[in-house]
């Protein structure tokens, strides 16, 4: 049985995520029973909990539980308590290269929303018509982090980063024809950004992605 960080959101300041893929709806139903009994008088004071990478099959386990749950199915994505807090920090912009990267972009975007980030959603900017990135300039440079999922060649964060002052936090994403090797060829491309100030996570990792530009964008102590 899975054993919960229920300390995570007071040492850290973002609670615990739950990574669905590889658990079964039963397991699901009994970690969300969990979360529902720990916090039977509410979440601490900002904290949601995020279920990541769930099917619909684990979504309706969950929601069994937390009927209230805030479910995204494009991201595959659940929060409890559904409602985000209130944003506080700088504005996390998230650029999605390609409407088939959308559900990772999705996942990065909600992620930093619940989270307490300010976040914009900026779609279908790929370098295959640098006229839309370029159009977008303005919002990207109001942003305290941006996040840019891109999958085929993965160029758009080197791109991105070439623009802006923000850091630049890269999403590689799987999608592509053979040679992208099931999103390995964005992943080194990203790598090997000429552009200083680009970070990269993993494959499809919106949530990850999303989490990191969170942290970047967070206020900071007097």
């Amino acid at each position: 049985m899975a054993e919960l960080d229920h300390d995570r959101a007071r040492r850290r300041g973002y609670a615990e995520a739950v990574f669905c893929e590889g658990k079964s709806p039963a397991q699901l139903r009994a970690i969300a029973t969990a979360l529902r009994e720990r916090h039977a008088d509410g979440a601490p004071a900002g904290a949601r909990t995020l279920f990541t990478r769930a099917d619909e099959e684990r979504a309706a386990a969950i929601l069994d539980v937390l009927p209230d749950a805030r479910h995204e199915p494009e991201a595959r994505l659940l929060a409890w308590p559904p409602a985000p807090p209130e944003p506080i920090g700088g504005l996390v912009v998230v650029a999605c290269a390609g409407t088939s990267d959308l559900p990772v972009a999705r996942e990065a975007e909600l992620t930093a929303r619940y989270l307490g980030r300010r976040t914009e959603l900026v779609v279908d900017v790929g370098i295959a018509g640098l006229h839309r990135i370029l159009a977008r300039v303005d919002t990207l440079r109001r942003a305290a982090a941006i996040v840019v999922v891109a999958g085929m060649d993965g160029a758009l964060p080197g791109v991105v980063a070439g623009l802006v002052a923000a850091p630049v936090v890269a999403v590689p994403t799987s999608v592509g024809y053979g040679a992208s090797f099931q999103g390995m060829a964005a992943l080194l491309t990203m790598l090997n950004s000429c552009a200083p100030g680009v970070g990269v996570v993993n494959i499809d990792n919106g949530y990850g992605g999303g989490h990191l530009a969170a942290q970047i964008a967070a206020p900071r102590p007097e």
